[in-house]
């Protein structure tokens, strides 16, 4: 089968993504590129007997490569090798309402002499701010073809489709010879041959950033939106939640009434179905905290945000632009570090990859959450907000205070002050596009799945194995797992975590807890189910009730609020410095944080009970 392979490149916001959604839909994979970890996604369609492999790189605004993700964009563009994909067509979406932005990089790829098309994308917000826009003009005027697409339409791309396969030998030649210099000139004149518009941004936008951008309205209302996220976390969650307990309660006895007594029942109950079934309880909440995430990038607010906390975030160290990085690790560390390859001054990234991992990501929600529920009181306050989602959210909201806490202090010691200045673009406000929520949901819960089944599995069998072995002598009294190899390990590591409250029970459980958080709440419910004396323990947070204090709740809490990194987020530390020193000092700021406010807490709470 003949293969096309394509680049899609553009400004960011250009919807880009969107349309590579709408052209490979979930046949896609994502990855970094060889020796450098920016993510691409890379994905296929078929048509008319022709394989069409897309490659969605990373947003750029030049050729001019002033940050590592642009650099990328700028080496597969000009045809480097290093990246195993070399495009035959560079196909470059831009924004329809945006021309006078986006055309000047059009400019630069066209001058490069390659096989190349414009994707006029979000023709649909053009229309109806009224933008005209004579397509034939354009296309002249630039010299290569120009097709309309609307990324969120279901049919928004077929044009598209049918001139990557029936159209590229019809590609008129291209003139290699334009001058950068005079590219501002020449947009302007492209535009007023072929564009015409009414006004420069829509009404609408202009009325929202009014309230939204406001130096006090605006932050009440960005502190609300979050707030309002977290409570749904409790409030949608539960049913689903429900359902999924009921179904591995289920399989559970049912497995019981099958198999008999033994080694394989017990790794089933006390191994997969009392760790993994625990940790799968909270896929609900990690997909609805997702969902608003999704939809505020989505709907253009997120650089508005990143606009709104610019001088707050400048004040402790960081600038707005550390504000995408920074939510991006709210999904996990490891992608936000990375996505600090967007920030062009060395010292204000090195200062976001430092903070990034105290952002509370998504594999700290099931630590969270199971606490929660277990201490604190399931009842209203004021009539209408949820106690456990309002604890939520000020745990969170340490974690932020946490990050420009810390930031600060870097600052005061980094005698080397970067120059500020933030230039972002704000995109026109839209509606999000429920197919790509729905992408964007899916990727999530695939991460989440295949964690569970890959490495929180392994190291759930692997506590099992510990808790399990070796059997204790006859006539012993006592639970079996204070002979075994975790009971040991626990009982020897106690003592040094016993000033913050920590049983040996919650020592073992963070050991595995370095490989993946949510090791910690299947570890705690495989070793509780293996030290107690019922049988049918389903039920963790009612069995932390009634064997925690309150002051160990909430020193564990606390602990996870900085959680010591697990090892994949110190070993991206160490490939994005390309320095032993920040990573040295992020583990040791990190565990040290944790312990002396995990020992503040639980020494306070303790004083006041």
């Amino acid at each position: 089968m003949n293969t096309l392979q394509v680049a899609l490149v553009g400004n960011p916001n250009s919807g880009k993504t969107a349309l590579f959604n709408r052209l490979t839909g979930s046949r896609q994979k994502v990855a970094n590129y060889a020796g450098v970890t920016v993510e691409r996604k890379e994905g296929q369609f078929v048509q008319d007997d022709r394989l069409v492999r897309v490659l969605d790189l990373p947003g750029a605004y030049s050729l001019n490569a002033s940050s590592p993700d642009e650099q990328i964009t700028r080496e597969i563009c000009v045809g480097s090798t290093d990246y195993g994909f070399h495009p035959d067509l560079l196909v470059c979406v831009v924004d329809a309402t945006n021309l006078r932005l986006h055309l000047r990089f059009v400019l630069e790829l066209k001058a490069l002499g390659k096989p190349m098309l414009v994707a006029l994308n979000m023709m649909d917000a053009a229309g109806k701010r009224g933008i005209d826009i004579d397509i034939g003009k354009l296309q002249q005027a630039l010299g290569v073809p120009v097709l309309p697409t609307v990324a969120v339409a279901a049919h928004g791309a077929d044009a598209l489709k049918n001139a990557l396969v029936h159209d590229l030998q019809t590609l008129p030649a291209r003139d290699s010879g334009a001058d950068a210099e005079d590219a501002h000139q020449q947009v302007r004149r492209i535009l007023s041959e072929s564009v015409s518009m009414p006004r420069a941004t829509a009404e609408l936008d202009d009325r929202l950033d009014r309230w939204l951008l406001h130096p006090l309205f605006g932050l009440l209302i960005l502190f609300t939106v979050l707030f309002l996220m977290f409570q749904a976390v409790y409030a949608w969650a539960a049913p689903f939640q429900d359902g999924i307990s009921a179904a591995v309660a289920w399989l559970s006895v049912t497995t019981g009434s099958v198999l008999p007594d033994g080694i394989l029942l017990s790794l089933l109950q006390d191994g997969v179905f009392a760790g993994l079934g625990t940790v799968l309880e909270f896929l609900p909440q990690i997909l609805i905290l997702f969902t608003f995430i999704l939809a505020l990038e989505e709907t253009g607010y997120l650089p508005r945000a990143a606009f709104l906390l610019d001088r707050a975030m400048f004040a402790s160290g960081l600038t707005g632009r550390s504000f995408i990085p920074l939510l991006s690790s709210y999904a996990c560390a490891i992608p936000g570090i990375m996505a600090t390859r967007s920030i062009q001054d060395p010292r204000d990234r090195l200062a976001t990859i430092m903070v990034a991992p105290l952002t509370t990501c998504s594999a700290r929600l099931p630590v969270y959450t199971l606490l929660i529920g277990a201490f604190i009181p399931d009842q209203r306050v004021l009539g209408w907000f949820n106690m456990q989602g309002m604890v939520l959210f000020g745990l969170y909201l340490f974690g932020i205070v946490s990050v420009f806490g810390v930031a600060w202090v870097m600052k005061r010691f980094n005698r080397q002050q970067s120059d500020h200045a933030l230039l972002l673009e704000l995109p026109s406000y839209r509606l999000p596009n429920p197919r790509d929520l729905l992408i964007g949901l899916w990727d999530r819960a695939r991460i989440f799945l295949r964690r569970v089944g890959g490495i929180i599995l392994t190291l759930t069998v692997l506590l099992w194995f510990l808790s399990s072995f070796p059997a204790p002598p006859e006539g012993y009294s006592g639970p079996a797992i204070d002979v075994s190899f975790a009971g040991r390990i626990g009982h020897f590591l106690a003592p040094l975590f016993a000033p913050i409250g920590f049983n040996w029970q919650i020592v073992l459980a963070l050991i595995p807890g370095m490989a993946a958080r949510e090791v910690a709440v299947s570890g705690l419910a495989t070793v509780y189910a293996l030290s107690s004396d019922e049988s049918g323990i389903s039920q963790l947070g009612g069995i932390l009730a009634n064997q925690w204090t309150l002051a160990t709740a909430l020193s564990v809490l606390t602990w996870y609020v900085f959680a010591p990194q697990r090892i994949s987020t110190i070993a991206t530390i160490k490939r994005e410095t390309n320095s032993w020193k920040p990573t040295g000092i992020a583990v040791f700021y990190l565990f040290g944080l944790a312990y002396l406010f995990s020992l503040l807490v639980y020494q306070s709470a303790v004083a006041l009970s």
